[in-house]
């Protein structure tokens, strides 16, 4: 008789042992758990830190490309080089508009836009003849639409954003059409 009270006191440890070790190995995976969600909490903090620079690098590109186009207007003596400018201005005023929308949809306010390309400009306006302002606005242009593509095409690879994609599908084949524009009329060679 006295052998089942052991048989049972041995029973019942090994059953405590086997829930403790149960209950602390559960706690073990929900802190696994939660540590998976701090890490998407991050990446999305990282997905978000990419968006606002594409935002904010595409408006001040698009505000650099909008204030030569509307100089080349002004300056050029070339009917050519005034109708490319104003094309290429319609376009960065849309998509300047497109990407202020979607950023203040996402809460992210595009306040001060930086002059990044002052040096072109300058150029531009202090361009000694027609012949000379023609070129270094279309260089600058050409470097400009550039740098728009590859934000373009940047942004499509690092984010699943279905508003942005649609952005970067609607406006990258323009973009890729002014660019060759361009350099087709810096092959003409206008003077």
């Amino acid at each position: 008789m006295k052998a089942k009270p052991v048989l049972k006191a041995i029973i019942f440890k090994v059953l405590f042992l086997l829930i403790v070790i149960f209950v602390t190995s559960c706690r073990k995976s929900n802190s696994i758990e939660s540590n998976l969600k701090k890490n998407e909490a991050f990446s999305k903090n990282d997905k978000e830190e990419v968006e606002a620079f594409f935002f904010i690098a595409t408006a001040n590109v698009g505000k650099t490309i909008i204030s030569k186009s509307q100089i080349a207007q002004q300056k050029s003596s070339e009917n050519s080089i005034m109708i490319l400018g104003k094309k290429i201005e319609r376009n960065q005023s849309r998509l300047l508009q497109e990407v202020t929308e979607l950023a203040n949809k996402k809460l992210i306010i595009i306040s001060e836009i930086n002059a990044t390309h002052r040096r072109d400009t300058y150029d531009l306006v202090t361009a000694k003849n027609s012949s000379e302002f023609n070129r270094v606005y279309l260089r600058a242009m050409k470097k400009c639409l550039e740098e728009q593509i590859q934000l373009l095409e940047t942004v499509s690879k690092e984010t699943n954003d279905k508003a942005i994609l649609k952005l970067v599908l609607k406006y990258l084949p323009e973009q890729f059409d002014l660019l060759r524009e361009i350099e087709q009329t810096i092959k003409k060679g206008i003077n």
